[in-house]
């Protein structure tokens, strides 16, 4: 992100909701759609075989970032597209005639928690809770138990998009290789930030979203492990091994593409040094607003991820007094416009104070110290003016 692109707007700290497009990653997509503009589905001519050129490299890259085979990507809109492809298409490509049991945490994004709500209303699936601790942490134990009970799908975050908790998907993904359980896992705040190792940890189906990564919005990709099959949703042509039908969205796919190409290189650099920037931005912040809470897992949690309550102090009069300053959030973007409490933060149970005072902070590749100095200075100050 240019520095004049920043003058004169608000610092931009809501890295879960989106992140700026990398320009490296625009330059590629312009490119394919003024010179490359071609259906990678058509092969009678270089147009096509240019398109289809170009996605056989993107789905290399981003099956590299996250240690898959390349026959395992299915592209599509996003990580809720790939949620819902993976939940009713194993579901209604799986059930026998007992009611499958759907096992997920009460923290998941809303896109696994609407998709499945869906199924139980239609007495299509049975849902079943997993449990969490006051940090959000998941109890390995019971999950273990509801495995060994019987289960058609378990579905665990990499990371939550709120509290930034990080999840040992590895682990779960053994125990539920042990017990012949299908696991889908949103890693769609993760991918590119964390290593994730499909082949190793035993997921069957992978969600990724584009525009978590420094990509465009509106492409993603869902990995399917080798010898499962899902129902598709959309149908019409018979695209990607008859799961996903549609003309390829080249363009958003080589975004995509090169999004995972830079992520791979420069993801642990980076990550390290947005880890310092929100370790920098939470001291000072507990420095200068007496009684403010850290909430979710701080010792696993996404590098950029501050989780703050500010209990008595509605977040509603904060957000409305630095809007034209800041760009936080009160919660999950998919959740916006809603007046209750995240689902999340009472799935930790907290005080009806935290919950009201709650705030998201998302940092990026792109956050500078400076920024950091000034939203800290921008929240304290708008704090005791309230106060």
């Amino acid at each position: 992100m240019s520095t004049d692109h920043k003058k004169n707007q608000p610092i931009y700290l809501d890295y879960h909701s989106t992140t700026p497009v990398d320009f490296r990653v625009a330059k590629q997509m312009f490119d394919q759609m003024t010179a490359a503009f071609g259906n990678a589905s058509s092969v009678d001519h270089k147009y096509g075989d240019e398109a289809k050129t170009a996605v056989d490299q993107s789905v290399l890259y981003v099956a590299d970032l996250i240690g898959a085979s390349s026959k395992q990507i299915i592209w599509t809109s996003g990580a809720t597209e790939s949620i819902n492809l993976a939940i009713f298409g194993h579901i209604a490509r799986n059930s026998d005639r007992t009611l499958p049991r759907i096992a997920i945490l009460p923290v998941e994004h809303k896109a696994v928690i609407d998709t499945c709500e869906a199924l139980a209303k239609q007495k299509l699936a049975e849902i079943i809770q997993l449990q969490v601790d006051s940090k959000g942490r998941v109890e390995l134990e019971n999950l273990e138990k509801v495995c060994a009970s019987g289960i058609s799908l378990l579905c665990v975050v990499a990371a939550n998009n709120e509290i930034g908790n990080i999840y040992p998907i590895g682990e779960i993904g053994k125990i539920a290789q042990r017990y012949e359980v299908a696991f889908l896992c949103d890693a769609s705040q993760v991918v590119g930030k964390v290593p994730i190792d499909f082949a190793e940890w035993g997921i069957t189906y992978l969600a990724i979203s584009g525009h978590k990564l420094y990509g465009p919005k509106g492409v993603g990709a869902l990995v399917v492990r080798k010898g499962y099959r899902l129902k598709p949703l959309i149908y019409g042509g018979g695209h990607q091994k008859g799961m996903r039908s549609g003309t390829l969205n080249v363009p958003g796919i080589v975004g995509l593409g090169e999004a995972c190409r830079l992520r791979k290189l420069e993801m642990v650099e980076d990550e390290r040094a947005i880890a310092t920037k929100r370790d920098q931005m939470q001291e000072l912040l507990i420095e200068a607003i007496p009684g403010l809470v850290v909430n979710g897992d701080t010792q696993s949690r996404l590098a950029g991820n501050l989780h703050i309550s500010i209990p008595g102090i509605p977040n509603s009069a904060i957000i409305a007094r630095v809007h034209s300053k800041l760009a936080i959030s009160s919660g999950a973007a998919c959740s916006s416009g809603v007046e209750v409490p995240s689902h999340v933060l009472r799935a930790l149970g907290l005080s009806s104070e935290q919950m009201e005072g709650a705030l998201r902070i998302g940092i990026g590749k792109f956050t500078t110290e400076e920024e950091v100095c000034q939203a800290v200075k921008i929240l304290s100050e708008t704090i005791f003016s309230i106060r």
